[in-house]
């Protein structure tokens, strides 16, 4: 974070975009109050901006996490589009999913970098899987990658 506030004040950024999940809601935020007391503006989304539900795009009801309720799908394309109206000069990623990160950074006219790179497993510390991969994880060095807990 705090090489991220340097990077900002030396390239003169003062509009900064935040593009973040709502599940990493409390971190964003914990960022802005510290950049704003640097000095730089900050302007955030969240990933359900839009508020659409999953449905209209085909996902049946049986597969939601809660079956007949709204339940809003991502939309990074719309994140990036408002932080590019709002004229940001630099935007940061924290945790988007993958793909959604990636949409959302071919979408933005600013410059992205991530804070918080999405790791549910690992407490969203993607590192720690390459750290283990001599032991816990040797699993994954094998020719086909084993089935995710994800994707069970």
């Amino acid at each position: 974070m705090e090489e991220i506030l340097l990077f900002i004040k030396r390239m003169g950024y003062k509009k900064v975009g935040v593009a973040t999940c709502v599940g990493l809601l409390h971190e964003a935020n914990l960022f802005a109050k510290v950049a704003k007391a640097k000095g730089i503006d900050v302007y955030g989304v969240a990933c359900k901006v839009g508020s659409q539900d999953k449905s209209l795009i085909g996902i049946p009801e049986e597969i939601k996490h809660n079956p007949g309720c709204h339940e809003a799908f991502c939309n990074p394309i719309l994140q990036a589009e408002l932080l590019n109206r709002e004229g940001t000069e630099f935007n940061i990623i924290i945790g988007l999913c993958v793909g959604h990160d990636t949409l959302f950074i071919r979408h933005s006219k600013a410059p992205v970098t991530y804070l918080i790179v999405k790791d549910r497993v690992l407490g969203h510390n993607p590192a720690a899987g390459l750290y283990l991969t001599g032991s816990f994880y040797k699993r994954l060095l094998g020719p086909d990658l084993p089935k995710s807990k994800l994707e069970e």
